[in-house]
């Protein structure tokens, strides 16, 4: 269960990152992509491409199809591939190659795919997909990355912010293996390198120490209080929101997303229509209790 979790809070980060995810793959991103025209997340277009798939070992929740536009105005697809299982399988490259005649066949798009792994240790090395019968051959190639791939010292000194997260996914695979208070303080490292690149505002930053505090989990109450005094140090915020306040916020956004809101709206209305109708009920007994007396 807790994999799981993480693995959608590393897609969600993902999102919440794209063009730095876009910048951090392609050297020349913002070149190739026009970051201003913003993005498509087409998960549901994907889970009706490969309703089969999580049988067979992938998963929908986490697997990314994204629409992206060119610096030249034309459409063309990302295809990212979160990679949940530790060690590299023998079917994934099958899977990818999958992935991509699927969506070419569906839209006709230009189509790159990046497989991102996020396992303890490195699978073996294989970003391709071939195949040979009879004179026909099929060979199929994709990006592939490990988050071990980069050093702590890399990632902190790279200058994108989305290097924070390829290392709080790195250091997600020491819970449990180190001390709670050993694991707070590379927490905190990525915090503080995050506030002090002042590449994001102060709403991204809030966004981003959500995310570290609940996938790099510590249950200690007074670890998590240290540090949210160290945030409000660093900040110059003495009233940072703590991790329950802001779980209630992005709750109550998602909620509102999906319509949930409206809902509980007319829940309330009816009750207060119920309540109403009682206390009317209420008056009208005394106005009559009033004339018989």
């Amino acid at each position: 269960m807790l994999r799981r979790k993480n693995d959608i809070l590393l897609k969600s980060a993902f999102e919440e990152a794209f063009p730095d995810l876009l910048r951090f793959f392609f050297k020349d991103a913002d070149q190739l992509f026009d970051m201003e025209r913003g993005f498509e997340f087409m998960d549901k277009e994907l889970m009706e491409l490969f309703p089969e798939l999580e049988k067979k070992g992938g998963n929908r929740l986490v697997d990314m199809l994204v629409k992206v536009y060119s610096s030249e105005g034309q459409e063309e697809w990302l295809l990212i591939h979160l990679e949940i299982q530790a060690q590299h399988d023998r079917q994934f490259s099958r899977r990818m190659f999958q992935y991509f005649y699927r969506i070419y066949d569906r839209y006709d798009v230009p189509i790159t795919a990046i497989a991102v792994f996020t396992g303890s240790q490195k699978p073996v090395k294989s970003d391709g997909f071939e195949y040979q019968f009879l004179g026909t051959e099929i060979q199929y190639t994709y990006n592939a990355y490990h988050i071990l791939e980069h050093s702590e010292e890399q990632l902190l000194n790279m200058n994108n912010p989305f290097g924070f997260i390829v290392l709080a996914a790195q250091k997600a695979l020491l819970m449990n293996k180190i001390p709670e208070q050993a694991l707070a303080e590379h927490r905190l490292t990525i915090a503080k390198a995050l506030i002090a690149s002042k590449q994001y505002d102060s709403e991204r930053i809030k966004r981003f120490l959500y995310f570290l505090k609940t996938f790099i989990y510590i249950g200690n109450s007074e670890i998590n209080d240290t540090f949210d005094y160290e945030i409000d140090l660093l900040t110059g915020n003495h009233h940072t929101m703590g991790i329950i306040e802001t779980i209630q916020m992005l709750a109550k956004e998602e909620w509102r997303e999906k319509g949930l809101e409206e809902g509980i709206e007319k829940g309330i209305e009816q009750g207060i229509e119920k309540g109403l109708k009682r206390e009317s009920s209420k008056e009208l007994n005394k106005g009559l209790s009033k004339e018989l007396n």
